[in-house]
């Protein structure tokens, strides 16, 4: 994933995009999180089979915040960041 993140190679689900801009976070909040933050947990979706990761880490804007955000590799090999908030 932090790969990913420092390739410039994940997109935002609209969701995500919605919960960072109603919690006031920022894309650097978010790649922060995924940069200096910990895979606190794996979810393997029941439908798809697909595993999800849920990182905790800091906000960058404010480094005493921190935050989740919940994501996947997809098919096409992208980081898919699903959702975003703060902890």
């Amino acid at each position: 994933m932090r790969d990913k993140v420092r390739m410039r190679d994940f997109v935002l689900t609209i969701y995500a995009a919605e919960e960072m801009e109603n919690d006031r976070l920022s894309i650097f909040d978010v790649e922060n999180c995924i940069l200096t933050g910990e895979i606190t947990e794996k979810l393997k979706d029941r439908n798809t089979g697909e595993w999800k990761y849920v990182v905790k880490g800091k906000c960058y804007s404010s480094g005493r915040e921190f935050l989740v955000v919940v994501g996947k590799i997809s098919i096409t090999d992208k980081l898919v960041i699903i959702t975003v908030f703060r902890d």
